[in-house]
This record gives structure tokens, sequence and C-alpha cells, in this order.
């Protein structure tokens, strides 16, 4: 949320292959179960092909989103071209005109209010956000800790999921 206004935006921020696209998929079906209309955004840094299937934003729409959007420097999807990529604010816009409860992006390091990082062992030692950025960590490492910051297990999506709605989903499902 950040500025008090709209709806809630959660970034799932981490390195490529760290399992960001899996927890996405958990939060959207959690809390489509839940009753929550669910916007998605995955960024690209490049020009990317949309729906196709088994990549991020069609994984995405399966998964339950209401709206699944993709951003990058060439294109904005729900399926629109345009000159420059968009920032946050105009994403969020698109899911509120979409009449969506929340809205969870993947990939976007530095907009945001509220990052959840997730850091697989195997892939990484650290994080790549800066501490005082995170809301929450999701790692499968038993050694990487923020102080202050709540640490889930990567495979606890329910712990995820339930953060989520406690945090920014008061009034609960529709």
């Amino acid at each position: 949320m950040g500025d008090g206004t709209g709806i809630p935006v959660v970034s799932i921020v981490g390195k490529s292959d760290s399992g960001k696209t899996t927890v996405v998929e958990a939060i959207v079906r959690g809390l489509v179960a839940h009753g929550y209309r669910v916007a998605t955004c995955k960024h690209h840094v490049h020009e990317v092909d949309i729906d196709i299937p088994g990549k991020d934003s069609w994984r995405h729409s399966h998964a339950g989103a209401t709206v699944a959007m993709i951003s990058s420097p060439t294109q904005f999807a729900v399926v629109r071209r345009v000159d420059e990529e968009q920032p946050l604010s105009a994403i969020v816009a698109e899911a509120e005109r979409a009449g969506c409860d929340i809205l969870v992006t993947e990939g976007f390091k530095r907009a945001g209010d509220v990052r959840i990082e997730v850091s697989r062992l195997g892939r990484s030692d650290e994080i790549i956000s800066a501490p005082a950025d995170l809301f929450a960590l999701v790692t499968d490492n038993p050694d990487l800790q923020v102080p202050g910051v709540p640490r889930l297990d990567l495979d606890d999506h329910a712990g995820v999921i339930d953060l989520i709605e406690r945090t920014f989903m008061a009034e609960g499902g529709r």
C-alpha cells in the first residue's frame, strides 16, 4: 500500500530461480480460495512474449488471478503496447479498475513498499534487499535471519498467505 490509498500491493522479490513464481502462485491460490480478487504483475527488464503456456504470466493466470499483468520497458499486458515501462501506480490503477482486492507483483526489486524476499539456499545465502525494505523473508536457509523481519519457511505458503491476509485484508473475502 505505502501511500495509504488504493489496494494493497505486495512485491515478491529475490534472485532468479529462487522460487518467486511458486510463492506468487501459492499466494494467488490461497487468497482466491479465501474469496479475494487478486491481480498479479510480473516485471521483466526486456521485451517478452505474452501468454505462452508454461511462462510466468500464464502460470499466474492459471493459478486463479483475476488479472495477470506483465510490465517491461516496451510492453504492458493486459495486452496493450506502450512507449515506456509503466510505473507501479499505473499497474495498481489497472488492478483497481478490474475490481481486485490486492496486487501481487513479482520481480519489482525497487518498486513497492511491501517486499517479501524469497531466498533459496541452493541459489544464494544472502538477500538482495536492504533489510529496512523487507516486510518478510521466505527461505529454506536456517542461518538467514533479518532482525525485526518475519521469517517463514520456503514451503510455508499458508504462513505467507496468513501474514498477508492479517496485515492487509482487514475485512475478509468477498
